[in-house]
């Protein structure tokens, strides 16, 4: 792979690591048992809630089961986690449901078994969905196309957002895989247009940013799941920093490295004592500030990608941080001892602007807190 490592040296895992794979993998176990081939997205009530194959998070339940599975080799966690990737063969084929979250979707469930078994089925489906994705693309605009009408009087034709920078691995992955560039060569438009267009100079990002998509023309921002156009969505944020790592990783571009760790230090500089976001940086007086745990997560994760990018005197620093959100996530914000909570890590908040599933576990927040502790003990390989 293009992988830019500079820190060959894998330091050693913080000694409460141990424990906390344990109390993973003992609540996967029992969780899973009711979940089994499904689709969670986010708990109430102590259970998670599960949402059709369809829907965006659906990869995050099986790309859970396959880290464990890595560590384990558990046959009934790798059973779970084929039967929901098979389940996904429904989206591809009915069409309509498919947006820019392809990449989340069959990066974590087929890229994943692909890379762990070397299934062929796997690797086809994966190549499947990367040609669906790149289709998205807008070359007016260079970008990939956020969403699709929800409905009849609405036009997105002309709008992206930052998550897809969480997408474009599965286009870095396809060429790689088959050597044909055109997929690398789409992934790298997107990701400098989110460099032209996104980041803001302090590091903070915009969640949406709309073009006319006739023309390619920026028409302007929107604040999408953040307070406003001119907020910091910390999950976006978070997005922007893993996101942007991991274009670096596979392209070696440093200016997608300055952007990760640009974006690292806005979102380390407006962390609270206890080391979790809430969901926006910049809310008025008034406003609840929710935590959001999969935020913390997620940019732990990209925080530990730069630190292995870095001089490793430097990289101390991000793979610090990101211990402490790590280790702030299990030690007060872990259910492990709740068995009327399904949920790992509670307190993420999904939507503020809509009201949804706000203060709750969310499994992509799950599932960026066991890669977390999975990349601390010293697991290197990515599914993304």
């Amino acid at each position: 792979m293009s992988e830019i490592t500079k820190n060959a040296v894998t330091p050693a895992a913080p000694a409460w690591c141990e424990q906390a794979w344990k109390d993973i993998a003992g609540k996967v176990d029992r969780t899973s048992r009711r979940i089994g081939a499904r689709f969670p997205h986010a708990s109430q009530a102590g259970q998670y809630v599960l949402e059709e194959p369809h829907w965006w998070t659906a990869g995050f339940w099986p790309g859970l089961l396959w880290l464990l599975y890595r560590e384990s080799k558990d046959e009934r966690l790798r059973s779970i986690a084929e039967e929901c990737e098979a389940q996904l063969d429904g989206v591809i084929s009915a069409y309509y449901r498919l947006d820019h979250d392809i990449g989340f979707m069959w990066t974590l469930t087929s890229v994943a078994r692909f890379k762990l078994t070397g299934e062929e089925e796997s690797k086809r489906r994966a190549l499947l969905a990367a040609n669906l994705l790149m289709g998205r693309f807008n070359p007016q605009g260079n970008f990939i196309r956020a969403w699709n009408p929800w409905n009849e009087h609405q036009d997105n034709r002309g709008w992206a957002i930052i998550d897809c920078m969480m997408n474009l691995p599965l286009l870095y992955w396809a060429s790689e895989t088959t050597a044909d560039p055109r997929y690398k060569h789409v992934a790298i438009r997107h990701a400098d247009m989110v460099l032209a267009n996104f980041l803001r100079p302090d590091g903070s990002v915009y969640h949406i940013v709309t073009f006319d998509p006739e023309t390619g023309e920026r028409t302007g921002a929107l604040g999408g799941q953040g307070y406003a156009e001119h907020s910091a969505w910390s999950r976006g944020t978070s997005w922007a920093i893993y996101g942007m790592a991991l274009s670096y990783r596979y392209t070696g571009k440093q200016e997608y490295l300055d952007a990760a760790k640009r974006t690292a230090h806005f979102f380390l500089s407006q962390l609270p004592e206890d080391h979790v976001p809430v969901w926006d940086f910049r809310l008025p007086e008034g406003v609840p500030q929710y935590r959001d745990s999969s935020a913390g997560a997620c940019a732990a994760c990209g925080l530990l990608l730069i630190a292995e990018q870095v001089d490793p005197v430097e990289g101390k620093f991000y793979r610090a941080a990101a211990e402490r959100i790590l280790h702030a996530l299990y030690s007060q914000y872990g259910a492990w001892d709740d068995e009327a909570e399904e949920g790992l890590v509670l307190h993420g908040t999904s939507h503020y602007p809509e009201r949804r599933n706000m203060d709750v576990p969310l499994i992509y927040g799950d599932y960026y807190f066991v890669e977390g502790i999975s990349r601390l003990r010293g697991s290197r390989e990515l599914f993304w």
